[in-house]
């Protein structure tokens, strides 16, 4: 099974981050090959230069090869490259899952942080683009946290 790991990758944490959930996918199963664009150093060496076009055409080649596409939505907004890889995966109907781990999420039945949500500027949660988590939804799956993720996963190559 071919996986498209979709995941922000700018920052150090963001690099790393991909690399702990990336090794423990392919501890899954010796068959499962991932790839993670920030491995591919024929675009993503940014002490080297790839263009725009040059990066779009490797990565939706890779995205459309896929089998599943996993994506990281956590930050202060989904990542503009995940949002672009998922509207890829959901137009060619590519089997996705999320990882949503924003711990603002909890509290969910809160009636003080429910209230709050009316008053202005008081909102306790944290907010998605709802058109990029409708197209991955549609395709798929959003996991809270590392352990349902990897389970979820699983169960798709195990179909």
């Amino acid at each position: 099974m071919k996986i498209y790991f979709a995941g922000p990758m700018f920052a150090k944490a963001d690099l790393l981050y991909n690399e702990f959930l990336v090794k423990q996918i392919r501890a899954l199963d010796d068959s499962l090959e991932v790839y993670l664009p920030q491995e591919n150093g024929a675009i993503n060496d940014k002490t080297a230069y790839a263009d725009s076009t040059m990066i779009a055409l490797a990565d939706t080649e890779r995205v459309l090869e896929s089998d599943l596409l996993v994506a990281v939505l956590d930050g202060i907004t989904i990542d503009a490259g995940v949002a672009s890889e998922i509207g890829v995966a959901y137009a060619k109907n590519i089997p996705m899952i999320g990882l949503y781990t924003d711990t603002r999420q909890q509290g969910a039945d809160n009636q003080k942080k429910l209230a709050a949500l009316s008053e202005t500027a008081e909102n306790q949660f944290h907010y998605l683009n709802l058109y990029t988590v409708g197209l991955l939804k549609l395709n798929g799956t959003v996991a809270t946290n590392e352990q349902d993720f990897l389970e979820l996963i699983k169960e798709q190559f195990t179909k």
